[in-house]
């Protein structure tokens, strides 16, 4: 059964990003950030001079600065794929 979990996510002049709905930070550089989703799914962040300037797991809300180039979804997590 699938679990219908809400996220947003707010870009304000391609130089922040919020978030919520995340459940953990997977990989993290200057120019790309992964999270994990509630839910299994993953999200991409690429950009250039990006920093994490917050995150809370219990609240599952996240906020990063820098210039954002692009926002994509990339599928379930490797973890997700094996306890359906």
């Amino acid at each position: 059964m699938q679990e219908n979990v809400i996220h947003s996510v707010v870009i304000e002049q391609k130089k922040t990003l919020t978030i919520s709905g995340v459940e953990s930070v997977a990989a993290f550089s200057e120019v790309k950030i992964v999270l994990s989703l509630i839910g299994g799914e993953r999200m991409h962040v690429v950009g250039s001079g990006l920093k994490i300037t917050g995150f809370s797991k219990t609240s599952g809300s996240f906020t990063a600065e820098g210039t954002i180039m692009g926002v994509s979804y990339g599928g379930k997590s490797f973890a997700a794929r094996i306890f359906k």
